[in-house]
């Protein structure tokens, strides 16, 4: 059995739903789903809904930068392997 990943925190800017992040990856739904549980990249939200998606979290896991969406954990979204993805996905705070 394969131990739970802390969730990555999202912010409503960088939010995407399932669709999207097809989309954006090329990839089904079923991958997406288990990317999302595999790397807490997703969450539904407490209040129920649809599954969310860090669209910076999905840019790591799909350049398999591993290092990046450990520092993105643990809420680091200064340093620069990070900030890389955030400007990638045009999801960057001014």
């Amino acid at each position: 059995m394969s131990e739970r990943v802390p969730p990555i925190f999202i912010r409503p800017a960088e939010r995407i739903g399932i669709r999207e992040a097809c989309q954006h990856t090329g990839k089904t739904d079923r991958t997406i789903r288990t990317w999302c549980k595999r790397f807490g990249i997703g969450r539904v939200p407490m209040s129920g809904g649809a599954l969310v998606i860090s669209l910076p979290a999905l840019n790591m896991v799909m350049q398999d930068d591993p290092e990046a969406l450990e520092l993105l954990r643990a809420g680091d979204r200064t340093n620069p392997l990070v900030r890389r993805h955030f400007t990638e996905t045009g999801t960057a705070e001014s």
